[in-house]
């Protein structure tokens, strides 16, 4: 593989852009970047500081995505989405860095579960989930943000509980010293991996699907068509995961595309002609007639009987999470992931009709 590009050195009190930003705190690092927390000099305030590797500081889609967003929105209408605040270049031994402030934000969706305190201790056979109304917030709120990209011509890309972030809404009361980290710790070991973003916009979609694998609608995995409703789809998986405390598909092999379709062929019912014929390995598995005979990824051995396991529609695997919901409002919440996770991309309602719901409108967050 090619060398890493090298990220530019950074101790904690120095100061960037001619002073106004002082860096107190990391805060994670990844192949391309490093991002830190940093005190605004300039309008005291605390900052998200991140600084590019030097090979990269050309405009990358990131910073034109930031960029576009920050021109279009006013400050109301982006509320869900974080803000790019200021950029500039810094100059330093490893070559031009060009650095991007952002508003800095609290932990992922899927870290702050475990912290809620009706989780602590933590006991056998707890289900660890959010409360419903908590849920129901996080979902419309992510859903108005999404609905604010689609209306801008962007796509996330890569939409999952570890890429949605809480507020940190009383930071800026925060004393310097409670966040400042302490000179003798390594920063390196309290530093998360941070993810690059992923989004693009619908006119220069991605030649290659940069949604991860237990997240990929269909139609990526069989004809690697990238469009913006795979953000939908990976929707009506979020909804599934927050309410009932699971995830929808775990694929656990180094046949995943194989495992993934199986299992959505169980959940949501047979593949469309096109995509079935798609399916390269699907003899695999499924007779002409496309009965499945087989769950045995790759095949079935000389001599092996064909595996079949007990199969579960997703509302039957809906049910036995025993979310914490009535029978009618359960009824509602599978009838809108089923209305989402439609395996025609254009059949997909898009967020704002979503937003229309029932479900969602009568929520006020």
């Amino acid at each position: 593989p090619p060398p890493t590009p090298p990220s530019h050195p950074v101790v904690l009190g120095d100061v960037f852009n001619d002073g106004q930003y002082k860096v107190i705190r990391k805060l994670g690092e990844g192949s391309y970047s490093t991002v830190w927390l940093a005190c605004d000099l300039k309008y005291c305030i605390y900052i998200a500081l991140k600084i590019l590797v030097s090979e990269i500081s050309e405009i990358t889609t990131e910073l034109l995505i930031l960029r576009h967003l920050t021109e279009v929105a006013p400050v109301e209408a982006a509320r869900h989405i974080t803000r790019l605040l200021d950029e500039f270049e810094h100059r330093g031994p490893n070559g031009i860095h060009r650095c991007l402030v952002l508003e800095p934000m609290g932990p992922s969706v899927n870290t702050m579960v475990e912290e809620l305190p009706q989780f602590k201790p933590r006991r056998q056979g707890m289900k660890i989930r959010y409360p419903l109304q908590m849920a129901k917030s996080i979902l419309k709120q992510s859903l108005q943000a999404l609905a604010f990209l689609h209306e801008h011509g962007i796509a996330h890309g890569d939409f999952q509980p570890g890429n949605i972030l809480f507020d940190l809404n009383d930071i800026n009361s925060t004393a310097e010293d409670m966040l400042r980290q302490k000179k003798d710790i390594q920063a390196r070991s309290i530093s998360p991996p941070i993810r690059r973003l992923d989004a693009y916009f619908f006119t220069d979609p991605p030649t290659k699907p940069v949604t991860p694998l237990g997240l990929r609608a269909p139609e990526l995995i069989l004809t690697g068509a990238v469009n913006n409703t795979v953000d939908i789809w990976s929707f009506g998986y979020l909804i599934f995961e927050l309410i009932t405390g699971q995830p929808f598909c775990i694929p656990g092999s180094k046949y995943k595309d194989d495992d993934h379709l199986l299992s959505l062929t169980t959940l949501l019912g047979a593949l469309p002609d096109e995509f079935f014929r798609n399916w390269k390995n699907s003899s695999l598995y499924f007779t002409p007639e496309r009965q499945l005979f087989n769950c045995q990824l790759n095949g079935v051995s000389p001599g092996e009987e064909p595996l079949m396991v007990e199969q579960a529609s997703m509302e039957e695997f809906f049910d036995q999470a025993e979310p914490d919901l009535d029978k009618e409002e359960a009824h509602k919440v599978k009838a809108l992931i089923r209305w989402i996770l439609q395996y025609d991309p254009a059949t997909r309602p898009s967020p704002a009709k979503i937003l229309s719901d029932p479900w969602f409108y009568e929520l006020d967050v």
